[in-house]
């Protein structure tokens, strides 16, 4: 799931890391390849070794299985059209269609079916659009999937976001984020102690604020002006800021991220921390790396390996 989260070109973490960081989308998708795939590998290893501890199906419930494919076959049409949407969405994803013209054609596709497979009016799709799909099912389970809401449910991520924006542009007008961290990065002499202080500041943001958006946005200021005067690239600075604020987010339980994972789970954060190998291993890698002089990103091209 984090994997998804940091690397989709739809994702709130990804685009707001791109735009605080002041990069392209999909060049700050590909910096983050470089170290998020070597994690991705090594947590599937680490998650099949774990997963021979455990017989196959022993804790499987079946019949909650079945109930649930039985009550959304009776609600709606489940033909393979109807996966359209997403399968557009993916491909011009592939193809670097910038994120909101997508998104745009998947609601707009996502709207047509809704009309022609699932008996839906417009006025009633484009409300649910705004406020969720609202027919309930009376099974539970089944609600807590389908009734998420819309737009309207997405408007504290929004607002957050639109705040934290606000307050970045104002501190860095004003020059407190420079005189805070101009000392610091002065006596940081080399690429990879840039790497560690940017993933630690923003790791630490998460445990101070609470929140992974205001720490991106927030790191994203505070350390743009300082990469181009080191020509370390944009795309750098946001790869780092998603290893050390969507990674670690997770791992802080009074963190937003840390607190609804522990929700759904229904799992306390400090017991599942220890399994989450993708969370700890993508920051840990990029440092590593960076000591090595490897995957550091140069203004002048010097983008895979660099000389320690």
């Amino acid at each position: 799931a984090f994997f998804g989260d940091k690397m989709s070109p739809i994702s709130d973490t990804t685009n707001l890391a791109a735009v605080s960081a002041g990069t392209d989308l999909y060049k700050h998708i590909g910096a983050m390849l470089y170290t998020t795939i070597p994690a991705y590998i090594i947590s599937l290893i680490l998650y099949t070794i774990v997963g021979f501890r455990y017989s196959s199906g022993a804790n499987v419930n079946t019949e909650q299985i079945m109930q649930i494919q039985n009550i959304l076959a009776e609600k709606f049409n489940l033909n393979p059209i109807v996966l359209l949407p997403i399968i557009v969405l993916l491909v011009m994803s592939i193809m670097k269609i910038h994120s909101i013209p997508a998104m745009l054609t998947g609601t707009f596709l996502g709207t047509i079916i809704a009309i022609v497979f699932q008996g839906s009016s417009l006025s009633a799709a484009l409300t649910a659009i705004n406020y969720g799909f609202s027919d309930a099912t009376g099974v539970e389970i089944v609600d807590n999937l389908l009734l998420r809401g819309g737009i309207q449910r997405m408007m504290w991520t929004f607002s957050l976001s639109f705040i934290a924006l606000c307050l970045g542009g104002v501190l860095e007008k004003v020059g407190y984020l420079t005189v805070l961290i101009e000392k610091i990065v002065s006596k940081i002499k080399s690429a990879a102690n840039m790497v560690t202080l940017v993933i630690f500041t923003t790791a630490l943001s998460n445990a101070a604020m609470g929140e992974i958006y205001l720490s991106v946005i927030l790191n994203g200021s505070l350390y743009r002006e300082a990469f181009e005067e080191k020509g370390l690239q944009k795309r750098m600075l946001s790869r780092l800021l998603e290893e050390g604020g969507t990674m670690t987010g997770a791992l802080i339980p009074w963190c937003t991220a840390g607190a609804f994972v522990a929700a759904t789970l229904g799992v306390p954060t400090m017991s599942y921390v220890p399994y989450a190998f993708l969370n700890i291993l993508n920051p840990l890698i990029s440092i590593i790396l960076a000591y090595f002089g490897i995957f550091i990103l140069r203004e002048n091209g010097e983008n895979k390996k660099e000389a320690a």
